[in-house]
């Protein structure tokens, strides 16, 4: 599979499905008490580190972690622990609204650290973000528990320790077929102290999200990245949020009530603000 050869009209939107995807699969099984967010997690890993070795052994390269992966093995399994746990309590459109706003707030937040300097208009943004946070997680009959929220925003923050750590490798696919064998050993070492439980179609569920959702829409996204600017990829991101929630009203039944509507209006143009060049 060579996705860098496909045409970006064809790569951007069938990534953007992927990540959306990832959300409404997971909320999908973990809406089943029977299904364990734990196992969840280890079988997407596992299923996807076993797609990527099929196509480093096509390809030829290798999938054995190095040791200079250990950062983005360890943030690759914090983000899906943290990210199936958050699921068992929040709406798939919630938790991808947050998912994503940790991961530019901590790709920003690198950037800060590194020494990029913040201009006005970014400041406002981050205001207007974090305004749109708030509002999504005050108290009240429609937010999100605090703790699934506390969760879903680690995952994005190990997401976007992932993403940028992970932006200057020459052989992206390879490092993640290495990161995801990595994560998917150390996942299966987390089941020992944690519930695994799959009903068959939480099984199935679980398999797709980590094959084709995961490691094929990462290919994806990875063969896009060279022909975008980091601007128009991180504009892209912003499009997840508001495809999973149409698919969480469609497929799961979730309604899209005024304060997520709110919030995600206000969090996205935060967001929006600060990538401006």
């Amino acid at each position: 599979m060579n996705a860098s050869r496909l045409p970006f009209w064809l790569i951007a939107p069938l990534a953007l499905l992927a990540f959306a995807g990832n959300s409404l699969l997971a909320r999908a099984v973990l809406l089943d008490s029977g299904n364990s967010p734990g196992a969840f997690a280890a079988v997407r890993l596992v299923s996807g580190a076993i797609l990527l070795a099929g196509l480093g052994a096509v390809r030829g390269f290798a999938i054995l972690p190095h040791r200079r992966d250990a950062p983005t093995v360890i943030a690759l399994l914090v983000y899906a622990l943290g990210f199936a746990l958050a699921y068992v309590s929040i709406g798939a459109a919630s938790g991808a609204l947050i998912l994503f706003a940790a991961v530019q707030a901590t790709i920003i937040g690198m950037g800060l650290w590194r020494g990029d300097r913040i201009r006005p208009i970014q400041a406002i943004g981050l205001a207007l973000a974090f305004s749109g946070l708030c509002w999504l997680l005050f108290p009240g009959l429609t937010a999100p528990p605090v703790y699934a929220a506390l969760l879903m925003g680690c995952a994005g923050i190990a997401w976007g320790v992932y993403s940028t750590v992970n932006s200057g490798d020459g052989a992206p696919v390879a490092r993640t077929a290495r990161n995801f064998t990595g994560a998917a050993v150390l996942g299966l070492v987390a089941l020992a102290v944690l519930p695994f439980g799959l009903t068959p179609m939480g099984w199935a569920l679980a398999i797709v999200s980590g094959s084709t959702t995961s490691a094929l829409g990462y290919v994806l996204w990875y063969a896009l990245l060279p022909q975008i600017t980091r601007l128009t990829a991180a504009t892209l991101q912003l499009l997840v949020p508001a495809i999973t929630a149409l698919g969480a009203s469609a497929l799961l039944g979730e309604a899209i009530g005024l304060r997520l509507a709110g919030a995600s209006i206000l969090i996205l143009s935060g967001i929006a603000l600060t990538i401006r060049r």
